[in-house]
């Protein structure tokens, strides 16, 4: 079974011979849309199709969470920001967690509608203070209340069969710095992280179905950033907590990730350390390397049985090694 690990980004609303190429590589694992694809319903749904005719067995996805980060706009709802069923549930919390789980719900469903299969959200972090990175990104500044929120979203995201993607593993608010930009440093103890780590262990005791690790070093608990730490993906996220889903790379493309080699090496790199997908955006020669650098390591046996079973829940058929096709 071999079922492609790299997620990468195209460039307009129609395939180039160089984009069908590479949705041809036995690397590819899916498509990332960014604001660019914001062309509205018909035309989002003629090139989710449109890629499926070249292959069928991808993931396709956006970041849809709602607030700033809300990529597809023309023809959609403009979803709330986060913070606002926090400010709702300090009020009324069986109306902000009903909201909650609405809103999910209607995410879902117009990116099912045209073809989306999955948004990365919800953010789950707990802001320990003011963050530009996560301001209005986080659901609630309490622990109960990120976890009463989420998996309200969650819960409305499963009622359209759309998994729900944990971001950021084991919490990105412990640092002001911006991964994007620079690598952050979070020196808390692993004890002090407890209610952040609580967080994804409530939320995946709630069935969430994949995780996307922070860009962020935890000196006291490993020196890689989490996303190239086995101890953060293989240990604690998978041995101690259980996890047994998805785990997508953050964006190996990230100012926070330029200290670890080149896009094959960082591609390894993640991989080695336990995630089942990486993302590489908006940097077409970086794909391409990582893609043909890593056709040639070994694929781990749960990772690919993972990949499998979550093409599968989106109803995406899946590629065994008879038909997957080089580049």
């Amino acid at each position: 079974m071999s079922i492609g690990r790299v997620i990468f980004d195209i460039e307009g609303l129609h395939l180039t011979a160089e984009d069908k190429s590479l949705l041809r590589h036995s690397e590819c694992g899916g498509v990332i849309f960014f604001a660019r694809q914001d062309a509205g319903p018909s035309a989002i749904k003629e090139l989710t199709n449109e890629i499926r005719e070249v292959n069928p067995h991808v993931v396709i996805a956006v970041d849809q969470e709602g607030g700033r980060v809300q990529r597809f706009k023309r023809g959609f709802t403009r979803l709330p920001k986060p913070s606002y069923f926090g400010n709702c549930w300090d009020k009324d919390p069986a109306k902000g967690t009903a909201l909650a789980e609405e809103v999910g719900e209607l995410m879902a469903k117009e990116l099912k509608a045209v073809g989306v299969d999955i948004s990365f959200a919800p953010v789950a972090d707990r802001m320990c203070f003011d963050s530009d990175v996560l301001r209005d990104r986080v659901f609630s500044d309490t622990v109960k209340g990120i976890q009463a929120l989420t998996s309200a979203f969650i819960k409305g995201m499963a009622k359209e069969k759309m998994p729900a993607t944990l971001k950021h593993f084991p919490g990105h608010g412990g640092v002001s710095l911006d991964s994007h930009l620079i690598l952050p440093e979070d020196k808390r103890s692993f004890e002090s992280l407890q209610e952040d780590i609580n967080i994804f262990k409530y939320l995946i005791n709630k069935g969430a179905e994949a995780i996307m690790p922070a860009h962020i070093v935890f000196p006291e608990v490993d020196k890689m950033p989490v996303g190239f730490s086995a101890v953060w993906l293989k240990k604690i996220l998978r041995g101690e907590l259980k996890f047994d889903g998805i785990v997508f790379s953050d964006d190996l493309t990230m100012k926070a990730t330029e200290a670890y080699g080149n896009y094959a090496q960082r591609s390894q790199l993640a991989i080695d350390a336990g995630c089942d997908f990486v993302l590489v955006c908006q940097n077409r020669a970086g794909a391409i390397e990582s893609m043909n650098a890593i056709k040639d390591i070994k694929d781990c046996v749960d990772s690919a049985r993972r990949r499998e079973q979550f093409l599968s829940s989106l109803n995406v058929s899946v590629q065994t090694s008879s038909t997957v096709k080089g580049e």
